[in-house]
């Protein structure tokens, strides 16, 4: 497809996000920034959740994944219902009645200083590698299947990315991010349902047709309650689905700092179930795209890649499609990954600015520059870990990083559970060793649990696992015969 063209798509979409920044900032402070004025509506909230949800790499990855999952990812799905339900009924009533701006000043008003900070470093670590992994994979493609064709080097590419995103987020923070990721989302579900009508057209299937053809191929199977060892394995999948959502979403700033710009606790709990319901349909179009690519390829004879991530490129960008099916690609990439991207920097600057710096004495002026200061040193920091991770030119160490830095959720989940279900008061000073030391357990049980547990393998639930055994130490090394009340 022409270069020329992507270019145009690439640049009439920051011109969009430009205009609603730009509407959207209009007589900012600071907490505009880090809370929207709590003046969100919820629908907004709900649906530009969907698009910060929704990475870049899930938007190529979850096509892919029906070859060799099936729709198994439904059974996680429904999981994820579950963990909205606690997050809507447990976390976020705390929240309001706390009046926070950072979650995780939570952990300082329970615990202390040093768990409060745990919490938070917790969080910038496993969100900057996070972030920028995401974005690290979508700058790649482009950089294949654009720049590297004009001569720009990748560091070039990932500058120009990040400076775009800090420009239009610099001002308005949360409000704007509201309604870029709210635009993002429908123009991702856009270029989902177009790619889904053309396949779909190519093939010669009408609606029915579509719904016939995917619900009686082999690879719409969704549950999988066969064998315990198999990481399909339904309850493996579902409580691993309640759990992620409840710390990726419920002990994520990233996520609730959108659900505390809202109104009130009943417009937010309101947006918790309508952004969890919608969640299943969503995905169920991205499975069903799947299977139509993987019948496309089949009737084409084209190759199935050896990386299933690949397919859904490789089918929407090589020309068995309309052009115009690349460009919707690019379009639903690009939305996916700037979403995700420019909510993380969002949520990094209030969370540095508020938990690390100890901004709450300052006044309005002194905060803003604070806040723009770290803004720009996060932006600057996620340039150079992408370009890190492209220094590796190794796809399964830049994958064993991400997967290092989801383990400190399992802290978070350990921390939050004490703080909520036990009065008792922790050993503030041994809590950081503790987060450490759980992750690096867990590390040894996944490496070894073929030998350890009779060729059991671990999937999703080791979070689970993580979180329990932060719970334990948390138990066991509590401060004897001191009991706190309801916090």
């Amino acid at each position: 497809m022409s270069i020329s063209l992507i270019i145009g798509v690439i640049v009439s979409y920051f011109i969009v996000l430009f205009f609603i920044s730009y509407f959207s900032s209009r007589n900012s402070n600071n907490d505009t920034f880090f809370i929207g004025n709590r003046k969100s509506p919820w629908y907004l909230v709900s649906i530009a959740m969907i698009g910060t949800s929704i990475s870049g790499v899930t938007f190529i990855s979850v096509p892919g994944w029906v070859l060799t999952s099936h729709f198994s990812y439904l059974q996680m799905v429904l999981g994820y219902l579950l963990g909205y339900f606690v997050v809507a009924n447990v976390l976020l009533p705390l929240y309001y009645r706390l009046n926070l701006k950072s979650i995780y000043t939570y952990l300082e008003t329970r615990f202390g200083f040093f768990s409060y900070k745990t919490g938070a470093a917790l969080f910038l670590i496993s969100r900057i590698i996070g972030a920028a992994f995401r974005l690290f994979i979508v700058s790649n493609v482009l950089q294949i299947s654009v720049f590297n064709a004009l001569g720009i080097p990748f560091w070039v590419t990932v500058t120009l990315t990040v400076i775009m995103i800090w420009l239009y987020t610099r001002k308005g923070g949360v409000r704007t991010v509201l309604w870029t990721d709210a635009f993002q989302a429908l123009a991702m579900l856009l270029a989902v349902g177009l790619t889904i009508f053309f396949v779909s057209k190519e093939l010669g299937l009408s609606f029915t047709g579509i719904v016939n053809a995917v619900t009686r191929s082999e690879l719409s199977r969704v549950w999988f309650f066969d064998d315990v060892n198999n990481r399909f394995f339904f309850w493996k999948q579902f409580l691993s689905g309640a759990f992620i959502t409840i710390v990726m979403t419920g002990l994520d700033q990233d996520m609730m700092q959108k659900n505390l710009s809202c109104k009130n606790f009943k417009d937010a709990r309101k947006n918790m179930y309508w952004y969890g319901f919608a969640f299943l349909p969503v995905n169920i179009l991205f499975l069903s795209l799947g299977v139509l690519l993987y019948m496309f390829a089949m009737q084409k004879g084209i190759a199935i890649p050896k990386l299933t991530d690949d397919l859904f490129p490789t089918i929407a960008t090589q020309g068995y499609l309309p052009p115009i099916v690349g460009v919707l690609f690019f379009l639903g990439l690009i939305a996916a990954a700037y979403s995700s991207a420019d909510s993380a920097l969002t949520a990094l600057t209030t969370s540095f600015t508020i938990d690390i710096l100890d901004t709450n004495g300052l006044d309005e002026d002194s905060l803003r520059k604070v806040r723009q200061w770290v803004h720009v040193a996060l932006s600057a920091l996620m340039i150079v870990v992408i370009v890190v991770f492209n220094s590796f030119n190794d796809r399964s160490v830049i994958d064993a990083i991400f997967t290092i830095a989801g383990y400190t959720y399992g802290p978070l989940l350990g921390l939050y559970a004490f703080g909520l279900f036990t009065r008792f008061q922790v050993n503030d000073r041994l809590v950081p060793f503790i987060a450490v030391l759980s992750p690096a357990i867990c590390f040894l049980l996944n490496k070894y649990s073929d030998i350890l547990f009779n060729s059991y393998k671990f999937g999703f639930e080791l979070l689970i696992v993580n979180g329990a055994i932060v719970f334990f130490l948390l138990l066991v090394t509590r401060k004897r015969g001191v009991v706190v009340g309801k916090v």
